[in-house]
This record gives structure tokens, sequence and C-alpha cells, in this order.
């Protein structure tokens, strides 16, 4: 009982697997790296947008998960450092009763006050001192190793980066100048219409301009697809976290009728379904304002992008890129000092563009967190 007493009190509670933060961020950065691969053979492509598209979602996918990982070592290491912190002063303390013990002359550690019994046990404490220290020096020698490789794997992370923002940011051009070339998609109108440019300059408000959209007649139906049976399986239009949800109201009280989601500057925005443009294009203070029709009876509002893609009319299939997110990304220094700072509070680092995202049901917002896969982190 003593023994094992002395021993949990040295150890301590067990922390997260040595290994599991540093593999994690490791797998991370092999994925981003390989993706950076494609980005470049991507350019070759017959079919340039789906494959530019493909593997730039890729890339970001593998940037939210170095995120991720980065943010595991980083609380892990500050795991290590509080334990040796709360294991300091014990430690100290035994330390220093051996160090005492070994100034004393031999005959006087024979003697305990409750006699031969009293000594015998002492003993037996004595003998299970030394032991359970070596175990915890040991352990401490593998925690320090594992910070080392901790640190390791974040600057690995910045080489990773550095080469993938170029080809990154080149295949981001190339989608844009990619997008403007096609000439094949079908459309539903062959001009943008007149009440269309009309609700345009009226508008007072997202939530009326959407609803005079749904009023206005369209040359060509929308979609066949059904979409009803989509619900709950919708990939979300951009990798991000949701920052506030249906009606939840933000720090000045105001309830918005979507979701607002936090993503990264320049992110890639997808159509998650077939549907065709509504509008696109600068709307209020909304910045750039995309709404799609996936079926009848039915629109997608995405607002507050940096670039729009496509033109009003155009009749898009799932995955189809619709735009970016504004924003300038972050060198590679985001996983310096200030992003390991920031992932041990819990923060997200490197999201700082929101898109607000509203699915309305006739002219009524409905909420769109039951329709969509994910809306927790997607990293």
């Amino acid at each position: 009982m003593m023994r094992a007493a002395i021993v949990a009190l040295l150890l301590g509670a067990g922390a997260a697997s040595a290994s599991t933060a540093t593999d994690s961020a490791l797998k991370a950065a092999d994925d981003l790296r390989a993706s950076i691969g494609a980005l470049d053979a991507a350019q070759t492509k017959a079919d340039r947008v789906a494959a530019l598209t493909a593997t730039i979602t890729a890339y970001e996918q593998g940037l939210g998960a170095l995120r991720d990982g980065l943010r595991r070592a980083a609380v892990r290491e500050r795991e290590i450092r509080q334990g040796f912190d709360a294991k300091r002063e014990n430690i100290g303390r035994l330390l220093g009763v051996m160090s005492t013990m070994e100034r004393s002359e031999g005959p006087l550690l024979l003697l305990h006050p409750a006699g031969p019994l009293g000594s015998a046990r002492s003993g037996m404490v004595l003998g299970a001192v030394t032991p359970a220290l070596q175990a915890e020096a040991e352990k401490m020698r593998s925690d320090l190793e594992e910070i080392k490789a901790l640190r390791a794997v974040q600057g690995n992370a910045e080489k990773v980066l550095e080469g993938g923002l170029a080809s990154v940011q080149a295949a981001r051009t190339a989608l844009s100048e990619a997008v403007s070339e096609r000439t094949k998609l079908p459309k539903r109108y062959l001009e943008e219409p007149e009440e269309l440019r009309q609700l345009v300059e009226s508008a007072d408000t997202l939530e009326g301009f959407a609803t005079g959209v749904a009023d206005l007649d369209s040359d060509i139906g929308a979609p066949m697809e059904d979409f009803a049976s989509a619900k709950g399986s919708l990939p979300m239009p951009v990798i991000g976290s949701v920052l506030r949800r249906f009606n939840e109201a933000d720090a000045a009280g105001i309830r918005r009728p979507g979701l607002v989601v936090a993503t990264a500057p320049a992110s890639l925005v997808t159509a998650p379904w077939p549907a065709t443009i509504r509008y696109r294009g600068p709307l209020l203070d909304y910045g750039n304002v995309m709404i799609l029709e996936p079926a009848k009876g039915y629109l997608l509002v995405l607002a507050g992008l940096g670039t729009v893609y496509g033109e009003t009319g155009d009749v898009l299939a799932a995955g189809a890129p619709v735009g970016l997110m504004g924003g300038t990304e972050p060198g590679a220094e985001e996983f310096g000092a200030d992003f390991v700072q920031a992932a041990q509070k819990g923060g997200s680092a490197g999201r700082s563009e929101t898109l607000y995202l509203e699915l309305r049901k006739g002219k009524t917002p409905v909420d769109p967190a039951a329709w969509f896969t994910q809306t927790k982190d997607q990293g």
C-alpha cells in the first residue's frame, strides 16, 4: 500500500498517449504535402475547373487538419509542462530527504521511535522511493523528448506551408481563369432580367432581397434532382466552424435566420447541390452575395464572399465552385509562437472571414443545420 501510494504521488494522473499528438500532426503534414503536389498537376487536366476545385479543396482540408494537429500538439506540450510544475514540489521534498539521509551516519538510520517494527517499515518506504524516482526520471526524459518532437513538427509545418502557399495561390488564380473561360454551362436566362436589376437597386435588407428573388419569374425550371430527400446529407459549402447558429443572438443582440461560419481567408466556396444561380454580386454591406436555387421553392443564400464565379442563370453541378472568401491568406509564420499561444488557449487561429449561410423554403428561412452533415468545427 505504502509503495503504491508513493509511486502514485510521484507519477500523478496519466496523460494522453505520448505519440498521439505528434503522429496526428505528422500525418496531417504528409497529407498536405500530397495535396500540394496535386495542385500543380491539376492545371494540366482537361476539365481544369473540376480538377482545380478538387485539389484546392483537398489542400484546404489538409491545412485544416494540420492546424488541428498542431493545436493538439500545443495542448499536449502544455499538459507536459503543467505535469512538471505539479510534481516539482513533491520531487524536491523527496530529493531533499534522500540528500539528508546520505549525509547521516548509518546506525542512526536504523533508529525509529516505534522500535524495530517502525524501523522495518521505514526501510520498506525508503526502498520504494529510489525506484519510483528512477521511474519518474525516465518519464521526464521521455516527456522532454516528446516536447522536442512537437517543436520539430511545428518547424516542419512551416516548411510544408511555405511550399504550398505559392501553389495554392496559383491554383486559385487558374481556377478563376478557367471559370471565366468555360462556355458549356446550361443557362436559365439568356440575359439578366430587368426585374432583378431593379430589385438590387431597391433592396434595403438581405431578407427583403431574397424574398424578392423568390418572387421573380424564371425562364427555365430549377434542377430536377430531389432536393428534399437530401436533407441531412448536404456537405457544407465551405470549410470552417459555425460561430452562430440559426436565430442565435450575436454580441449586439442581433439574431439572423441562418448560420455564421468562420473560415480561413481565400477559402473556396462550392455549391452543395446542383443549382441555378439566381443572383451573384455585391449587395448592400454584405459583400458579394450568391443566391442559388437548388430546387423549385428553395433558395440558398451565401453572403460575405470576396469573389464570386459564374453568371446569373448558370446551372451548376454539385461541388462546382461559386467563389472565394475574402481576406489575405497568412504566411508560413502563422504556425509560429502566436499560433501555439492561441492554440493553447483554445483559439481558432487562421479564421478571420465569415460566411453567412441561409436556406429558404418559399419565403421562409429554415434552420440550415438540419440539412448539412457538418455544422461543427471542420478543422
